[in-house]
């Protein structure tokens, strides 16, 4: 779990390991650290600090989650496993900051990726429904309660989407 900076000192650092190690004609370790310097430019692209980002995010330090999301540069390239909780994470900070089309398109986006559990899932079409809710789309909204309801939610997702089926009711 590094970060851009940390992770451009340890490689800093490890380019002057290799270097001495292959001056020193130690070629086994130069291997060693080789693999190490490959492994830490690929984490930097499919990892990224989306780890660190969902810590501060669960810490409610929204400013520092984003900050450290946008150290992303091509999201696309994120793992699968870490892309999902990239756009639930933007979609909520978006979600915050009251951009709500920017919110969806991330929720759209985490909704096609894998999440923890199907509660984290739940979690972003309710967002999503509620958005819709927001736009009086609310044949959207329902399609996305319907999806919900299929997954296994917690009780407290659960009543959130007993109270958007209420307000779309009332809508009508």
């Amino acid at each position: 779990m590094l970060n851009k900076n940390a992770r451009f000192v340890v490689l800093a650092l490890a380019v002057v390991l290799l270097i001495w190690v292959l001056s020193q004609r130690v070629y086994e370790i130069a291997a060693i650290v080789g693999l190490g310097i490959l492994y830490l430019v690929w984490s930097h692209f499919r990892q990224g600090s989306v780890a660190l980002a969902s810590k501060a995010y669960h810490n409610r330090d929204y400013e520092r989650a984003e900050k450290l999301l946008l150290e992303t540069a091509d999201p696309d390239k994120l793992a699968r496993s870490r892309r999902g909780y990239y756009e639930f994470i933007m979609g909520n900070i978006e979600l915050k900051k009251e951009r709500f089309d920017e919110a969806e398109m991330h929720f759209q986006i985490a909704s096609r990726f894998p999440l923890r559990s199907e509660n984290d899932k739940g979690i972003v079409l309710v967002q999503l429904a509620n958005l819709n809710l927001r736009k009086k789309e609310f044949e959207k909204a329902k399609a996305y309660l319907e999806k919900t309801k299929e997954l296994k939610i917690s009780s407290r997702v659960e009543s959130i989407v007993k109270k958007i089926e209420h307000e779309i009711q009332k809508s009508k």
